[in-house]
């Protein structure tokens, strides 16, 4: 975990932080806290996850880390010390 960002709170909540990848890219995770539990990381942790990934200059963005709400999709997942977020 390289930052933390405080909540999105326009619309559906969004937990935001920033996670730095091996190549040293930055990448953008915006979990969604009003269909999932909000994930309790902090500087430094390291977390697994699956959602969907969108490219910009700054390395890209992750949403929908969380389970489909209609059931019509495979949902994504955050993964914190052996514990699923979804």
């Amino acid at each position: 975990m390289k930052r933390l960002l405080s909540d999105d709170d326009d619309g559906e909540r969004h937990q935001r932080f920033i996670l730095q990848l091996p190549n040293r890219d930055t990448l953008l995770v915006a979990h969604n806290i009003d269909l999932a539990d909000r994930v309790p990381v902090g500087l430094g942790d390291r977390v697994q996850f699956r959602g969907m990934y969108e490219w910009n200059d700054l390395g890209g963005l992750v949403h929908w880390t969380h389970h489909d709400p209609m059931g019509l999709e495979d949902g994504g997942w955050i993964r914190y010390r052996k514990q699923v977020y979804s």
